[in-house]
């Protein structure tokens, strides 16, 4: 049997799941009893059935300790069968009540529709903004004199086939494995209109648009949830075997986790489309865990954006790699001219050489502002960071977050609440790397902040 618990960062807490599972063992006569927790502790579900298995157990039962809530339930749930089906030899049965699964909105309080940008509506403006993962002073002179170019060809329909070329040879692929969009947000809603999927997986905590476009075309999204355990690390056998569609970040929104690239492709096989969302892999200096060149992964697609790096949220720019049969379903459910003249002026202008440099050099100084920002995060005692953070933000759990997001706001400083992001709660907050006078102005507001929240 593996008795799972939620999981505490108190010992104290944990032991008791584990005086548990030795009464059990005492007083029921199984052959074994072994304890995993949801989160927050070692080992996860899936490292408690690996035991299982190590110590010659063919049949396993898997039972959730009393009390433990629905979302505990899930989650757990989620694990097993995801082990199970990775260990077809093994009997795994779950004990527990079958917690409900949603086939539109979760009832779980997540609101996936909360993005970092509603931190900084409303009267927002006036504060320092570590709420949306934009550069600091993007879009750069060159690129506004190159937008502001393109307006002269105002009158004219867009014409893509240069922009699409110039994303081919970026990535040494044909013009026919790139599809461009209206960002990355318009690839999500395309991905779950277009491919048929019947059974999608998504790897959470990560960006919530793959799960709401997907929920709004009326799918029943099946949540895999990693663990601040496990320091939030993608574990291919926990996803689902039967699914086929499987979304995930790389690095990850919010826990700037990068995944290693070999652990993403064991996620591929036949008859799955493997979507991983690169909206951030620019800020990773080198690029070094990138799928977008691989053309040998079955089903792969891989999303980009130019928002990030080059400060053009409000233009809508990004684009799709993928197989020409993948990509070609997806561009058939596209309007026509999805993306502006200047759109696609800015697409071919930031994959040319010049730019790429520049974004690698950005890609350093960004990485070398998140260490001091670290470095001023580890003044607090109270203060967990996630990681090992590689991406232009971090995420962060301590005592009453929400007031002192609050409190931060009044001091002048803009975060983003990281609750709305399933497999995260009220505790936890995401921070934007900024530059080191910002961090350390940050820094002064956040000691108060804690200071009068505790």
């Amino acid at each position: 049997m593996l008795l799972v618990a939620a999981g505490s960062p108190e010992p104290a807490d944990n032991a008791e799941a584990v005086r548990a599972a030795r009464l059990l063992w005492e007083g029921r006569g199984y052959a074994g009893v072994e304890t995993a927790f949801v989160s927050d502790a070692a080992p996860d579900v899936p490292a408690g059935l690996d035991r299982c298995r190590r110590l010659g157990a063919r049949r396993i039962v898997v039972l959730p300790a009393v009390p433990v809530d629905g979302d505990t339930a899930r989650r757990a749930r989620q694990q097993a069968e995801g082990w199970a089906e990775a260990h077809p030899g093994l009997d795994v049965r779950w004990a527990g009540a079958h917690p409900a699964e949603s086939a539109t909105e979760p009832d779980d309080g997540h609101d996936l529709r909360h993005h970092g940008d509603a931190e900084v509506r409303d009267g927002g403006g006036t504060l320092t903004d570590l709420a949306v993962n934009v550069r600091a002073g993007t879009p750069p002179a060159w690129l506004r004199e190159h937008l502001t170019a393109a307006l002269d060809g105002l009158a004219g329909y867009p014409d893509g086939r240069a922009a699409r070329r110039a994303v081919a040879a970026r990535h040494g692929r044909p013009p026919e494995e790139v599809l461009l969009t209206a960002g990355a947000a318009e690839a999500f809603v395309l991905l779950a209109r277009s491919l048929g999927a019947r059974h999608p997986a998504v790897v959470h905590p990560q960006f919530t648009e793959p799960e709401a476009a997907l929920r709004d075309a009326g799918h029943s999204v099946h949540r895999v949830l990693l663990t601040a355990g496990s320091g939030f690390r993608l574990d291919a056998d926990a996803v689902p075997a039967r699914a086929d569609l499987v979304v995930l970040g790389n690095p990850t929104n919010p826990t700037s986790v990068l995944h290693p690239a070999e652990e993403i492709v064991r996620l591929a096989r036949p008859g799955r489309t493997l979507v991983v969302d690169e909206a951030f892999m620019d800020a990773v200096p080198g690029e070094y865990e990138s799928l977008a060149a691989r053309r040998d992964v079955p089903g792969l697609l891989v999303l980009r954006s130019l928002t990030k790096t080059w400060g053009l949220a409000g233009l809508r720019v990004g684009y799709v790699l993928g197989d020409r049969e993948r990509i070609a379903a997806l561009e058939r459910a596209q309007p026509l001219w999805p993306v502006s003249s200047p759109g696609l002026a800015a697409i071919e202008a930031c994959c040319g050489p010049a730019a790429r440099d520049e974004a690698e050099r950005a890609a350093r100084r960004i990485a070398s502002d998140r260490g001091h920002l670290l470095a001023r995060l580890t003044e607090f005692d109270s203060v967990e960071v996630a990681g090992p953070a590689l991406g232009p933000f971090v995420l962060v759990r301590l005592p009453g977050a929400a007031a002192v997001r609050e409190r931060l706001r009044e001091l002048g400083f803009a975060v983003r609440r990281a609750d709305t992001f399933p497999g995260l709660g009220p505790q936890w907050l995401r921070l934007a790397v900024r530059d080191r006078e910002t961090t350390d102005r940050f820094a002064v507001a956040l000691a108060k902040a804690v200071a009068v929240s505790s």
